[in-house]
């Protein structure tokens, strides 16, 4: 029987992300998908600031962001939302196909160790006290691997959520979205998203160059999730809802999705994990889709590694549920609440006109920028610090190496233990961190909060979010904080 320590089922960016971040730190992983090949299809359509800080914490958004287009507004409900002010080096969307994201990720993935094995579903498995036996199906017949974990990053019909016996509690759908990337031989002068029209909205998007993405949302229509939808179809309704079809032709893509709002309820059962979509699903207000994922395997990926490796309790485990599960909550959420907003009549034009006056406020554009970007996001963690369970920021620094920044410092992907300014923290750190002393300004800014004075010292967890912080040369709570996250020696 085949051996490894982690089973990642899906190659998808969430399951391709989380094979990274596991290879990076050493670990075995055997990655599994049952699609026969990768489709090639474009799908999602951006990466947000806080997927773009992990990227570039891993050192792939710089291959990345030269095939992307840069857009300095999001939106909430296709109400703009300005994200130019954020305090992060990436105030910006990155309109960039999901395709050219897995094609990035895969190449990192097989740099550092690992391939794809396509046509291999799993199809059951077996926990016991010491691992998981998996079983993986396809043309090559059943075989089984044993495993300390598996994780289940296949999709919202995931079949480790299934066979685990997880809920997928929500809502049904209540709209239907068609999607077709297309040449047009009459394009629009320039891009635009979510003109509202009789019973839907209509948007014209271009990512790359002759190929554009026309979107049409229907609130008259539900189509069953399996349902075909031909390109002939897709045009009669854009041309009804837009009253244009701009010539479309040669058709690369075309698909629909629906509103449907589900989570699972729980997001481990022992030894099985979910991320992505396999633990979430929602309509795609807000392109948070995506990233959402990514950020579900960067924040278990580092958590399995020190579990696999270190001397840690296993509740750290738990906390990727309890820190993930009500971030995935409240996009499901916010994406109802524009699902909501878009809808058609004259009552939903009264309160957009009101929302619109009131994004136009700071607060609430900030507020909901800060939300859809995931910048804002502070997980619990002990300590009265500004920045304990907050993204750590990209601060310039100077070392005795030279100059350099916190991203470029979590290119390894290990815990650190930043000293700054002179402060000697954190002598008995031990082998779990690397303890990096540096140079910086006097102030830093973190959104949401804007600026606060340099800390003495800080702990990095690898995902860069701070597990704890001192503002002055005292370590209280430094000890309880290494043991918590990074185990023992």
């Amino acid at each position: 029987m085949e051996k490894t320590e982690v089973v990642v089922a899906g190659a998808g960016p969430t399951g391709l992300m989380l094979a990274c971040e596991l290879r990076l730190a050493g670990i075995d992983v055997v990655l599994v998908d049952g699609l026969a090949a990768r489709t090639g299809e474009s799908r999602a359509g951006g990466v947000h600031a806080r997927t773009m800080e992990l990227f570039d914490q891993r050192g792939l958004l710089e291959h990345l962001r030269p095939q992307g287009r840069r857009m300095q507004a999001g939106h909430f409900g296709a109400l703009p939302l300005d994200f130019s002010d954020f305090d992060t080096r990436h105030p910006y969307m990155l309109a960039v196909l999901q395709s050219v994201v897995e094609r990035e990720l895969d190449q990192r993935v097989t740099e550092l160790g690992t391939t794809v094995r396509w046509g291999a579903p799993v199809v059951g498995f077996a926990q016991d006290a010491t691992g998981i036996e998996v079983e993986i199906g396809g043309q090559a017949g059943p075989r089984k691997i044993r495993a300390s974990y598996l994780v289940g990053c296949d999709g919202g019909r995931s079949a480790v959520r299934k066979l685990a016996s997880i809920g997928f509690s929500g809502t049904d759908a209540t709209v239907t979205g068609m999607l077709a990337d297309v040449e047009l031989a009459d394009p629009p002068d320039g891009p635009f998203f979510g003109h509202r029209r009789g019973a839907g909205d209509y948007s014209a998007v271009q990512f790359e160059p002759g190929w554009y993405r026309l979107i049409v949302q229907r609130h008259d229509l539900v189509l069953p999730r399996g349902a075909t939808l031909s390109f002939d179809d897709f045009r009669a309704s854009y041309r009804e809802i837009a009253g244009t079809d701009f010539g479309m032709h040669s058709p690369r893509w075309v698909t629909h999705y629906g509103d449907a709002a589900r989570q699972a309820d729980r997001y481990r059962d022992r030894r099985v994990f979910l991320a992505g979509d396999a633990a979430h699903i929602h309509y795609p207000a807000g392109g948070q889709g995506l990233n959402l994922g990514v950020q579900d395997a960067v924040n278990l990926g580092w958590k399995l590694a020190i579990a696999l490796r270190g001397n840690v309790s296993d509740e750290l485990l738990d906390t990727y549920e309890s820190e993930r599960w009500p971030i995935g909550a409240r996009v499901l959420q916010n994406t109802r609440a524009q699902t909501a907003l878009q809808r058609p009549g004259p009552h939903m034009d009264a309160l957009r006109e009101t929302m619109g006056d009131l994004i136009d406020m700071d607060v609430v554009r900030q507020r909901l920028g800060l939300m859809i970007t995931a910048l804002d996001i502070r997980y619990d963690t002990k300590g009265d610090h500004p920045l304990a369970g907050r993204r750590v920021p990209d601060a310039d620094l100077s070392t005795e190496h030279g100059a350099t920044r916190i991203a470029e410092l979590l290119r390894s992907g290990r815990p650190i233990l930043l000293r700054l300014n002179g402060h000697q923290l954190g002598s008995a750190a031990g082998s779990r961190v690397d303890v990096i002393d540096a140079n910086s300004t006097q102030r830093w800014s973190v959104p949401g909060l804007g600026e606060i004075p340099v800390p003495a010292a800080v702990l990095i967890r690898p995902d860069g979010y701070v597990a704890w912080a001192a503002a002055h040369s005292d370590d209280t709570g430094l000890t309880e904080a290494l043991s918590t996250w990074f185990g023992t020696d």
